[in-house]
């Protein structure tokens, strides 16, 4: 090898050799990065009152020429913020509400179930049968759903979108609540966290198959709210 070869080699080594040192300092800027960009953010109740509909295409629907025309501010909103964390699901959606009567928040699941996201809904056997709830519409459109036996309210208020964000709060997914009441949203992407949610739903889920369901006499006491 002469001697521009071995010139050639010794610099190639050294910058080996300078590129393995930095690379644990490169994974560590990485990873800060990731942490950096994980979703952290909290939606307060009430919500102004806003259009939702561009949000709300169903798949293939073409938006009118000049876009909706309605008389409702078309801004951004703790509902419409709350959506779009919900729409951004591509690949499951894990949800564990209480009380489900919003018909915006009931379009976006049954759009997402649409779009071929697996969606699973748990809820509450008493509040699922009160006039307008969603329950009902989400089960026909083919949604898997699953309730309690009346041995205590399941008042659980969370969403896993892509096993990746967690969406909890006080909130029950109710226009009453998301117009009128004094209620907190945290969206977190947080893995520790969501697993520990996850595995609380999928603990319920199996709880709730349809194959133990007994039915107990509604004589038993309901624990209070």
């Amino acid at each position: 090898m002469g001697r521009l070869g071995w010139r050639a080699a010794a610099v190639a080594a050294a910058g080996l050799s300078v590129a393995l040192e930095l690379l644990p300092w490169l994974l560590r800027w990485l990873r800060a990065g990731r942490a950096r960009r994980a979703r952290r953010e909290v939606l307060f109740f009430p919500s102004q009152v806003t259009c939702t509909e561009a949000l709300l295409q169903a798949p293939g629907a073409a938006p009118g020429p000049a876009g909706c025309q309605c008389s409702l501010p078309h801004c951004e909103s703790s509902l419409s913020r709350l959506l779009r964390a919900l729409l951004a699901a591509r690949a499951s959606l894990e949800l564990c509400l209480f009380a489900f009567s919003s018909p915006q928040l009931g379009r976006a699941v049954q759009l997402l179930h649409q779009r071929g996201v697996r969606v699973r809904v748990v809820t509450d056997c008493d509040y699922m049968a009160l006039n307008g709830s969603q329950i009902g519409l989400l089960r026909k459109a083919g949604i898997q759903v699953r309730h309690d036996q009346d041995l205590g309210y399941m008042h659980h208020k969370f969403a896993i979108v892509d096993k990746k964000v967690l969406i909890t709060g006080s909130l029950n997914w109710t226009t009453q609540a998301i117009q009128n009441n004094r209620e907190n949203v945290l969206i977190l992407e947080d893995a520790a966290y969501v697993r520990l949610f996850l595995d609380e739903f999928e603990r319920i889920w199996d709880e709730f198959d349809p194959a133990k369901y007994t039915f107990f006499p509604h004589a038993h006491a309901r624990r209070g709210r």
